[in-house]
């Protein structure tokens, strides 16, 4: 599992903090305590399927006790009636963990399912399609993990880990060279040696840029494909490039096309439906 666990003992006690509190009554006045069951984890549409060791681990938070059998793995493509796990244990720690556990992978698988067909698109090109900050609060490790199952990469995860220079640092900064200037002696005066991106909305602003040079990425927002195009031919290797702006599934094969590194897609998780999954009870 790539998630981090301490990350995610602190998010499944939070959800439980929020669902459960002092008990999940229902299960407590219907069922007796330490009855012993089992449950599978079905698949009811077609798609990516995303946070099983995700689901697993909180299966094992919640309750060291309970036996978890894998049947499908993350970034398996499945069909309807799939089952993508078995869970054995006490059937109070089954029904407590249920929605928490389909929460996280309808939502992961989601999303690896948008991922994987964005993937589609640009394949047989140099293009690696990226994620946005365009997150949930509190669970973009676990959407951020959904994208590299789909296929996808990741972009930078916070404010922390990059510095990525948009248009309103640019206006607020006073420009493009006054914006590069104030980060070149940031960095130099905290220690910092994180990568340098800067965003550009025009030509103007892209030979600005390649002046300067204290720049590792530029990314070309809102540009038509030809302009990336255009501005992929001008920069000719001399930096990263990513394309950004309303970048669908009808226009990311003509960015591809245009030799551009990177193609980041806000959609992979800002607006991306659950994959349908449900829990049922097996009889035994």
């Amino acid at each position: 599992m790539a998630v981090e666990l301490s990350k995610l003992k602190r998010f499944v006690e939070l959800a439980l903090e929020e669902d459960v509190r002092d008990g999940d009554h229902t299960s407590l006045a219907t069922i007796i305590e330490n009855t012993e069951g089992e449950a599978e984890l079905l698949v009811k549409e077609a798609g990516v399927l995303a946070g099983v060791s995700v689901g697993e681990e909180i299966l094992r938070i919640i309750d060291s006790s309970l036996v978890v059998e894998i049947l499908i793995e993350d970034g398996a493509k499945v069909l309807p009636g799939n089952i993508a796990m078995r869970i054995k244990g006490k059937v109070h720690s089954i029904l407590k963990s249920e929605r928490l556990v389909l929460n996280v992978m309808q939502r992961m698988s989601g999303i690896a399912t948008r991922t994987s067909v964005y993937m589609d698109c640009v394949e047989g090109t140099k293009a690696k399609v990226l994620d946005t900050r365009k997150t949930t609060p509190l669970l973009r490790f676990l959407e951020k993990e959904a994208v590299l199952i789909g296929g996808g990469s990741n972009h930078r995860f916070g404010l922390f880990d990059m510095i990525l220079i948009k248009d309103n640092h640019v206006d607020y900064a006073g420009g493009i060279a006054e914006a590069l200037s104030s980060v070149q002696d940031y960095k130099r005066k905290k220690g910092l040696e994180i990568p340098v991106e800067i965003e550009v909305r025009n030509f103007e602003e892209l030979d600005a840029v390649l002046m300067n040079g204290n720049v590792d990425r530029v990314m070309l927002d809102n540009f038509t494909p030809a302009d990336v195009k255009q501005a992929v031919d001008l920069i000719d290797g001399r930096l990263v490039t990513e394309a950004s702006g309303g970048i669908t599934l009808d226009t990311i094969r003509a960015y591809a096309l245009t030799g551009v590194d990177f193609i980041s897609v806000g959609a992979l998780t800002h607006s991306v439906k659950s994959l349908d999954l449900s829990l049922k009870a097996r009889i035994l």
